[in-house]
């Protein structure tokens, strides 16, 4: 037996199928229904059930496969964090590009201090598997205070402007800037990450834009 064909022993559907169901639910943020629909109308009959069965076997595989062919990415990586409103409270989006304005990472959290920082370094460690020369930030304490227990001996400079542009802040009242500071996640109680499973695998469904998973 293929090995590329073991996985899909015991489905109705071939291979090329599965990947593609679960390929459009999650690069496109699609319900079950819909890609269902979607599917129909090329002629192949499958229930939403089904679908969401594909989704929860093959879409970690998925992701990690594509995240395993991307390029190396810089060794030099800007990082910021803008506050935003969500259902009326204040959180933090933590964000990481590199040279070429690729996102290596981003993570929602309800605070930004310096077990935040923290949490947001192991996040892109674990995902790149790589540490970088140099990482650039804003003047947030936390970055210093994080990098200091999370990346010792990596080369960190904090220049004056911001990292992300300004199009991306929210600024919630008093904070004219949109930023974190070591003021701001005083107020905040609840430490828990707001990311979800699926926004996980969806963002690395993105970042190959339109390619669609290999079965190899």
């Amino acid at each position: 037996m293929d090995e590329r064909t073991k996985p899909y022993v015991g489905y109705r559907y071939p291979a090329e199928i599965i990947s593609h169901a679960v390929w459009l639910y999650f690069r496109f943020t699609l319900s079950f229904r819909e890609v269902e629909e979607i599917l129909a109308s090329s002629g192949v009959i499958v229930s939403y059930e089904a679908i969401r069965q594909w989704t929860l076997k093959f879409g970690q595989d998925y992701a990690n496969a594509l995240c395993r062919r991307q390029p190396q990415r810089g060794d030099k990586w800007h990082l910021d964090e803008v506050v935003l409103t969500m259902k009326g409270r204040y959180h933090s989006l933590w964000r990481a590009v590199d040279p070429d304005d690729y996102t290596l990472g981003i993570l929602v959290q309800s605070r930004c201090g310096r077990h935040a920082a923290k949490r947001f370094f192991r996040k892109l460690l674990k995902g790149l598997r790589s540490a970088p020369r140099v990482i650039i930030t804003d003047k947030l304490k936390s970055y210093a205070a994080a990098k200091w227990e999370i990346l010792p001996g990596i080369e960190h400079r904090q220049p004056r402007g911001s990292i992300i542009e300004p199009s991306y802040r929210i600024n919630p009242p008093g904070n004219k800037n949109g930023r974190c500071d070591d003021s701001t996640h005083q107020a905040r109680h609840n430490d828990s990450c707001q990311s979800t499973a699926r926004s996980a695998i969806s963002f690395a469904f993105a970042i190959g834009i339109r390619r669609r998973p290999a079965i190899a």
